[in-house]
């Protein structure tokens, strides 16, 4: 058997928190105008409490992706990200994103080069053909610079939102050393890094080239990545977003190093390592372009090599000023941007129905709803903002949520139907619009 799938798996029942509710209220008085953008965000908001998360015995929080019984540690951040603003004084909330974050740091602890994880130690895994070294905790281990960048995204947010520290145990001091050695580890991939991927399931993205090691890099201080943030494999195996992700995650690990454990060594060793990667972002993941002028690669070898697209996936190039590496005025990112959104990117649609950002990870024309949000997200104008928001309330198939891709001509036919990361993004969209007064 190649591919292991379980039945949708009903979790129980969770109260909304009362600031979760405050907000659905808000709602229906700002947005009473637009009766099918606030049914949307009436389902889409509370979507990862009402059918995702799940309460454990130890304190912890398990966070499903939706359609996928496993808790994949990008997705599972993102999936609750926008409930962070309201946690200061709930306590119910304080304890699913506390107790999301402590599971995080287990899993950290369990396996750093792993993406998704299980509930339990149940061997589950996403495909039984996998070469690498799984652990029964493992969902699947496909190494993705950023899916550790999420797990300190979020517990920075958290605790500058909450000023609460308790989250900062021995444990996640002890998850912290472990990402530091992982990454210098993997600055020197080809040298020193004992991880090998390969899937036999005939689909090449599936798998790392070269038997399992990917293909060849140069030393540029940049982060070895072996598969996107979509779990394809990358063509260059440093991923420029995540790198970028992974030198404002080193900024937010500084910070709490500094002031919480009080270790200025640590501090030291965190700040040159952020350097490195930055260094090796700006010498080598910058391409001059003949129509955009410098841009941002997708993906660099270091050897001269480039791929040049973007992906709907956070993080991609879209995402830079979300994920705060830069802001949206960057010059180079607003070069970027515009040739994110021309069919210079292999990758970028327009149909009778949309324009966007796709994937590679879905079929030719499909444009993402996490990219339309994205784009949202990242525009400096009110009339692009408010023009992705209609694009996304036009094209949700008559479903009431948002999904992954969807054909650009046709909305009605779309992947994923359960899919909690997207409604929480669009979430995230237009309740910034409500409070900017946009809407």
């Amino acid at each position: 058997m190649e591919q292991f799938r379980l039945p949708k798996i009903p979790l129980p029942e969770l109260t909304l928190p009362a600031a979760v509710q405050d907000v659905l209220k808000e709602a229906e008085q700002k947005l009473a105008h637009r009766p099918k953008l606030l049914q949307l965000f009436k389902n889409c908001f509370p979507n990862t409490l009402e059918t995702t998360t799940k309460l454990m015995d130890d304190g912890t929080t398990f966070v499903i992706t939706g359609d996928i019984p496993a808790l994949w540690l990008r997705d599972s951040v993102e999936q609750v990200i926008h409930y962070v603003p309201f946690a200061k004084e709930d306590k119910d909330l304080q304890r699913i994103i506390g107790g999301l974050i402590k599971r995080h740091i287990a899993y950290i602890q369990i396996d750093p080069y792993a993406n998704a994880f299980n509930e339990s130690a149940n061997d589950w895994h996403w495909n039984t053909t996998d070469e690498t070294e799984m652990s029964p905790w493992v969902w699947e281990r496909k190494f993705e610079l950023d899916s550790i960048c999420f797990s300190m995204r979020l517990a920075h947010a958290y605790w500058k939102e909450t000023e609460l520290t308790d989250i900062f145990d021995s444990g996640f001091k002890a998850a912290m050393r472990r990402i530091v050695e992982l990454w210098k580890t993997e600055q020197h991939h080809f040298e020193k890094s004992p991880y090998r991927f390969t899937r036999d399931n005939g689909i090449p993205t599936d798998s790392l080239r070269n038997n399992g090691l990917g293909m060849p890099v140069n030393y540029t201080g940049m982060i070895w990545s072996g598969f996107r943030s979509s779990d394809d494999a990358c063509d260059f195996h440093y991923n420029v977003p995540a790198n970028m992700f992974a030198v404002v995650a080193l900024r937010q690990m500084r910070e709490i190093a500094e002031w919480v454990f009080r270790d200025m060594d640590f501090v030291k060793e965190l700040k040159k390592l952020e350097d490195d990667v930055d260094h090796g972002i700006q010498l080598y993941g910058i391409y001059q372009h003949p129509e955009f002028g410098p841009i941002y690669a997708y993906e660099t070898d270091g050897f001269g090599n480039y791929c040049l697209m973007d992906d709907a996936g956070t993080p991609g190039l879209m995402s830079i000023p979300y994920l705060g590496y830069t802001t949206s005025e960057d010059p180079i990112y607003q070069n970027t941007r515009k040739f994110a959104l021309s069919k210079h990117n292999p990758f970028y649609y327009e149909g009778t129905a949309a324009k966007g950002i796709g994937s590679p990870h879905t079929p030719p024309g499909y444009i993402w709803h996490m990219g339309l949000s994205m784009q949202g997200l990242t525009a400096t104008s009110k009339e692009e903002k408010l023009a992705l928001i209609d694009m996304l309330e036009a094209t949700d198939g008559d479903t009431g949520y948002m999904h992954e891709g969807f054909h650009s001509d046709d909305p009605s036919i779309f992947t994923r139907k359960w899919f909690a990361w997207s409604n929480s993004l669009f979430s995230q969209l237009v309740y910034k619009a409500m409070k900017d007064e946009l809407l």
